[in-house]
């Protein structure tokens, strides 16, 4: 499967990237990361709010600093474009186990917000879960076992119980390589987890060759749990492709539609790219270009969605819809004219 090319991917036209990107880049945060990028952002108490990932290091130099040097900047905003960084990094997270915590993502629970992240350990990668109400200190409620990240909420419980999407990485199992899916799984108090099932594999994905797995945490419309995820293929002919030496990898955004009462049946799903790298800043002049990753969604009164995206490893950008347009998409697989 790794050894098919995908050829070239175009974002579905229903897409409006803002005018306004990168939303946020590292000149916009005061204690100057190298990439700010892979943010979790919701509504929360009147705000909007953005957990954002800061990797440190010289943008200028081959190879960027220690992975301990990640944490989480904070960011609120008033309308979900202009965005006020604040002055220090909400949490860091290195120990004599673990190395660092990054990649979050935001999901409201009745009166909390709880932040999927993953973490990586001496030990292990592992994806945890964590409640806040203030984005200055965190509560961590659970932690997987190594391999497993990308974990994100629903925003209630289904059939009685928590449900999360997560994405797995059993290299032993699935050939000795990169051949990641993503699972799905439900906890009765947010701590123990269980009732793991396959919700999207690689091979049902066709322009994915290498992984597939959650984006942002998922939107509840009248048709169904509206879900992004992040498709991944490799083509090992793709020469240095950003500031590392060598990067093969592209990254878009797919969607597809979860029935209300069984998230575990997919009961749409677009067939092509909902978005894939074409603009400069998810193309060029970034730690890996060719890449799009999605962590935030917010579907607003009026029916247009926010997809908030990582692009290049490197910035924060912003893509809008309109819901309906996203609905027909994943149930006809065509735009509605």
């Amino acid at each position: 499967m790794s050894d098919i090319i995908v050829g070239p991917l175009f974002s579905n036209p229903i897409m409006t990237r803002h005018s306004a990107n990168p939303i946020l880049t590292p000149g916009d945060v005061p204690y100057g990361p190298a990439m700010v990028f892979n943010a979790g952002v919701t509504k929360f108490k009147g705000k909007y709010v953005m957990v954002f990932r800061n990797d440190y290091g010289d943008e200028h130099k081959e190879i960027v600093a220690p992975h301990h040097t990640t944490n989480l900047g904070l960011a609120f905003s008033d309308d979900g474009i202009k965005w006020d960084v604040q002055p220090e990094p909400c949490w860091s997270w290195h120990d004599e186990e673990v190395i660092r915590v990054y990649d979050p993502r935001l999901t409201v629970i009745g009166e909390q917000c709880y932040m999927c992240f993953a973490v990586d350990t001496k030990h292990g990668l592992r994806g945890g879960i964590a409640v806040t109400e203030d984005f200055r200190s965190f509560e961590v409620l659970s932690l997987s076992l190594p391999d497993n990240r990308n974990m994100v909420l629903f925003p209630e419980r289904i059939g009685g119980n928590y449900v999360r999407l997560e994405r797995p990485m059993p290299v032993y199992s699935r050939g000795g390589m990169d051949r990641f899916d993503m699972w799905m799984s439900d906890s009765p108090d947010l701590k123990y987890w269980g009732n793991s099932k396959l919700l999207l594999a690689v091979e049902d994905v066709a322009y994915a060759n290498d992984k597939v797995g959650p984006g942002a945490p998922p939107v509840k419309t009248d048709k169904g749990w509206l879900t992004l995820f992040h498709a991944v293929d490799i083509d090992r002919s793709r020469g240095k492709n950003g500031w590392e030496d060598s990067w093969k990898k592209r990254y878009t955004s797919g969607i597809l539609l979860l029935d209300l009462a069984d998230p575990s049946r997919i009961i749409g799903r677009a067939e092509t790219p909902l978005l894939a790298p074409e603009a400069d800043y998810e193309t060029d002049g970034g730690f890996r270009n060719h890449v799009i990753f999605p962590g935030g969604m917010i579907l607003e009164d009026t029916g247009e969605v926010k997809i908030y995206y990582g692009a290049a490893d490197t910035v924060e950008c912003l893509a809008t819809a309109h819901v309906d347009d996203l609905l027909y998409l994943c149930l006809k697989g065509t735009v509605h004219k």
